[in-house]
């Protein structure tokens, strides 16, 4: 007889056939949650936080709240953990470590705007990947995400100006590598936390995550790399942690139970929404005609990916 796992409170049982509405409403609630992270990150930075700092305490704070918890509620199940299943978390933490680096970065150079619709082209990655591996997504699903890239594009080109962006190209580019690194985590996420229960699997990765940027933030910023900023910018750092990593991320690596990594990539399109929203309450900031048009065609293809998934066979 194989090993119990544990009875973490964080498992449910497996979806069936087609997956009930509870999976799309949370992973609905944690897209919005992530939409607000651009905006911390904007702030953290005005104030002089490096970018590496914010990711490297983003992940850090977040593993300090998830690691203790995940020792106390499954730590039988972290002690199976198999040699191959720990390279593979320390694989995906890398993975996301490079994802929120690069797009962080991507934020010193170019417009938010443009930096979040590179981000979320995750989608033709994963679609390229199962291809590769001969998986096959239904009609309905392809064309969400053509319908949400659209948007994407549509979004970026409004914002074509620069604004206050001194080096467009090289945002763009680190914001494109954030896209390629997220859609390799959400492949190696699928595997691992089908196997395994959400809270033993954030635990693993995180921690992995955070070690990889702890250690770039001190190999680039020496001992004053977590150092000598104003307390308004570790609160917010503080904020990435507990809302966009702790309940945004977690409830989308949670989807990945009862959801295909495409339609989680696809559904992440909607953040460029949740930001622009919030700008609009928190700063006031209006949308160009242009933009709204972004924004139909990702909402368009979201609906439309969603009846995909759906109407998809199981697995």
């Amino acid at each position: 007889m194989a090993p119990t796992r544990s009875t973490d409170t964080w498992r449910i049982p497996q979806a069936h056939a087609r997956p009930h509405a509870l999976p799309y409403l949370i992973l609905l609630g944690g897209v919005f949650v992530v939409a607000a992270a651009s905006i911390m990150i904007r702030g953290a930075q005005q104030l002089g936080m490096p970018s590496v700092t914010i990711a490297a305490l983003r992940l850090g704070l977040a593993a300090l709240v998830v690691l203790p918890l995940a020792l106390l509620r499954a730590r039988a199940e972290l002690l199976t953990l198999t040699r191959r299943e720990l390279l593979l978390g320390a694989g995906a933490g890398a993975c996301l470590a490079v994802h929120f680096f690069s797009w962080i970065s991507s934020l010193e150079y170019t417009s938010v705007a443009s930096s979040v619709a590179l981000v979320t082209s995750s989608p033709l990655w994963l679609g390229l990947a199962a291809w590769l591996m001969r998986e096959r997504l239904s009609r309905l699903t392809w064309l969400g995400v053509l319908c949400t890239m659209a948007g994407s594009i549509v979004i970026g080109y409004s914002d074509s100006s620069g604004g206050d962006a001194h080096n467009a190209l090289l945002g763009d580019a680190l914001a494109l590598l954030g896209a390629i690194a997220i859609a390799a985590y959400f492949l190696v996420g699928r595997s691992l936390q089908r196997r395994h229960s959400t809270l033993a699997y954030v635990a693993l990765v995180y921690t992995s995550a955070a070690i990889w940027l702890i250690l770039l933030a001190l190999l680039t910023g020496g001992g004053s790399a977590f150092t000598g900023f104003p307390i308004r910018a570790y609160l917010l750092a503080l904020a990435l942690a507990l809302g966009p990593q702790l309940l945004g991320h977690t409830a989308l690596n949670w989807s990945l139970r009862h959801l295909s990594p495409t339609f989680v990539a696809v559904a992440t399109l909607g953040e460029p929404i949740g930001s622009a929203l919030l700008a609009l309450l928190f700063f006031g900031q209006g949308f160009a005609k242009l933009q709204l048009a972004g924004f139909v065609l990702l909402l368009a293809g979201i609906i439309v990916a969603a009846r995909g998934e759906r109407n998809s066979p199981a697995e």
